[in-house]
């Protein structure tokens, strides 16, 4: 969380900061007090031992309280506490006890503190094998190692790291006391067998193809995290080619609410397509070569054309009810990329073979007579 902090707070122009970590905490903590806002996000969750909770949580929080007020200042103070400040066990007492201290400081010097009790975090960077279910999976499937659930249906309830950093660096702006609890982060409520099985689709995608719905945005932010935790030798993928004399095509992307991408390289001379469809809609985009792209309504005899080039980034809408076609008219080899509004489906393709040239749908109508 202090990572992802940091690098947000690092692009601003408005405000210089100062990291104080572990390694520089004696040295940098009273220089801090000098900051009109502070991040309060150090912490123990995991000590050796229960007293630890103590010290990490409490008396740091209760030293850098007492160098300020030593100090005359009142900066606000954003503090990353945990919903297990309500229970009762070491490190959620700590925790409540720190926020104690937080209080008391507001009410002695008149600063602004708000405190955020924060649940399950995940997001990029975040450690696995640690305090988070959600990296641990990542990682793990990630790296084809076997992940454990014991119990399928357990419900998590979870908070995005940008979400976290968002609401974080808007303090920077608040002005006004309030000391209240959570505030305004969104959470995303799911079972913990539904999170590793997306999280595996995740990993599938590479031999699937078939992208997540990205319009739920708790998808958008598990598949960032997944991301972040593949190794690199992971990262590049070889798509599945099919080549004939023709050229070659591979499948790109799938998504069954957005369609279908793939791509061609067809060699100069050879045409593509001469089949129509009922339904199903495409795009076709030539990026390299010049390309040739007819079709015609099925009933109708007028040919329309349209010349293409991977200079021009053309976009062409292929309508249901139209054969069509395209021809490689260049010299080169053309690189062609297809959209189609639904993944192919062998069992109902939605295809069906006619010439655009009615020319030569005649002689071939004729040769069959024959």
């Amino acid at each position: 969380m202090g990572r992802n902090l940091a690098a947000h707070l690092e692009q601003r122009h408005d405000c210089e900061v100062e990291i104080v970590g572990r390694e520089n905490i004696a040295q940098a903590l009273p220089a801090a007090t000098r900051s009109d806002v502070i991040f309060h996000l150090a912490g123990v969750n995991r000590p050796q031992n229960a007293e630890e909770f103590e010290s990490g949580n409490v008396s740091l929080t209760r030293e850098l309280c007492e160098l300020l007020l030593q100090a005359g200042r009142s900066p606000r103070i954003i503090f990353s506490s945990s919903i297990q400040a309500s229970l009762a066990n070491p490190y959620g007492e700590s925790k409540a006890q720190a926020e104690a201290v937080l209080r008391q400081y507001a009410a002695a010097s008149g600063a602004a503190v708000r405190i955020y009790r924060l649940g399950n975090i995940f997001g990029k960077w975040c450690r696995p094998h640690y305090n988070s279910v959600t990296a641990t999976f990542c990682y793990n499937i990630a790296h084809d190692l076997p992940i454990q659930v014991n119990d399928p249906a357990r419900q998590l309830e979870l908070s995005y790291v940008d979400d976290v950093v968002k609401a974080f660096t808007l303090e920077i702006e608040q002005t006004g006391d309030s000391n209240s609890p959570l505030r305004s982060i969104p959470t995303y409520r799911i079972q913990l067998g539904d999170l590793a099985g997306r999280i595996q689709a995740f990993h599938d995608m590479r031999t699937t193809l078939a992208l997540p719905d990205f319009a739920d945005s708790f998808n958008r932010a598990l598949y960032a995290t997944y991301l972040s935790h593949v190794p690199d030798d992971c990262r590049l993928n070889q798509l599945a080619i099919r080549a004939d004399s023709r050229g070659s095509l591979a499948e790109f992307l799938k998504q069954p609410h957005l369609g279908q991408v793939f791509v061609s390289r067809t060699n100069p001379g050879i045409t593509r397509g001469n089949h129509y469809h009922h339904t199903k809609t495409e795009k076709f985009f030539v990026v390299q070569g010049t390309g040739l792209i007819r079709m015609r309504g099925v009933s109708d005899r007028e040919i329309a054309e349209y010349l293409v080039s991977g200079h021009e980034y053309k976009v062409i809408d292929i309508p249901p009810g139209f054969t069509h076609s395209i021809t490689n008219v260049g010299p080169d080899e053309m690189v062609t990329l297809f959209w189609s509004s639904e993944v192919f489906d062998p069992d109902h393709p939605d295809t069906y073979f006619l010439p655009v040239d009615v020319q030569t749908e005649a002689r071939e109508v004729t040769a069959e007579k024959a």
